[in-house]
């Protein structure tokens, strides 16, 4: 059994391992789902350098775990290799269930291979090492990480508001009096207060009008409810139009708008029923 855990099923992840880093040096991969070309996407280099990484991992755990068999002090590095290389690949694969709309399949089937090799290894400390896989996989799901997905996916006006904003309450019943369509979304939900931060904007309401390919934003109320009126006063056909010229693409913010930062207080306190269009 020592065997199979410390030297046969090691070798078969590191082939799974070395036959991936093959394909994609050559442009092809053994997962085609969804969440494999996203996973690329969440890393700070180039995804091929993770291969590497994890044929260097399971290649000191085949090392360590042959070595074993014949010396006792090489079976604590083994055990070490392995519960740094689950531990790793927890927060890697929790990190991409929390971000991505599905996580890698070849990062679960490394996951599954690391977690089967450690459980025919030593079932008791297997047992034991649980409570704290669960706790990073705890401890990830408590973070207001955001989402590696669009938010704007198709034309249209965006309302970035609160529940408990009264400039977005303004802007909200401004627009169901005027049949104005609109998508809200939620300032709570961190990928929507990460684009808001991202833009540099720490007030809301925002908004933002997608139209062929070009967006326009506008934050505040005064200045939203402006561009509306201004609209329709010039005789503008769509109630909708928003300015386009470079000078408007951040209309003036200074008044009318709530704080984006949790430490100040702006007035934004009581929730309100939220404004339906009619």
């Amino acid at each position: 059994m020592k065997f199979i855990s410390r030297v046969f099923l090691p070798l078969l992840l590191l082939i799974y391992i070395g036959y991936e880093t093959w394909l994609k040096l050559n442009h092809e991969s053994l997962c085609s789902a969804t969440g494999c070309r996203l996973a690329g996407e969440i890393l700070r280099f180039p995804d091929i350098y993770l291969n590497y990484l994890g044929l260097t991992a399971v290649g000191a755990i085949l090392l360590f775990g042959l070595f074993s068999l014949f010396s006792r002090a090489f079976e604590k590095l083994y055990f070490i290799t392995l519960y740094a290389a689950i531990a790793f690949e927890s927060i890697m694969i929790g990190y991409q269930i929390l971000v991505n709309p599905e996580p890698c399949l070849f990062c679960l089937g490394v996951y599954s291979g690391l977690l089967l090799i450690a459980l025919i290894s030593r079932p008791r400390w297997f047992l034991y090492a649980l409570p704290a896989i669960f706790a990073i996989f705890f401890a990830l799901s408590d973070l207001a990480i955001p989402r590696n997905a669009a938010l704007i996916t198709k034309d249209g006006l965006y309302l970035i508001a609160s529940d408990h904003c009264p400039h977005c309450r303004k802007v909200k019943t401004y627009f169901a009096e005027k049949e104005i369509p609109y998508t809200r979304l939620d300032v709570k939900d961190p990928s929507v207060r990460h684009l808001a931060k991202s833009l540099g904007i720490d007030e809301i309401p925002i908004l933002l009008k997608r139209e062929e390919g070009k967006t326009t934003i506008l934050y505040g109320d005064r200045p939203i409810i402006a561009s509306f009126e201004h609209s329709e006063k010039s005789g503008t056909a769509e109630s909708g139009t928003l300015p386009v010229t470079a000078a408007d693409l951040y209309a003036n913010p200074d008044e009318g708008g709530c704080t984006l930062s949790p430490v100040e207080n702006s007035g934004c306190e009581a929730p309100e029923p939220e404004i339906k269009l009619r």
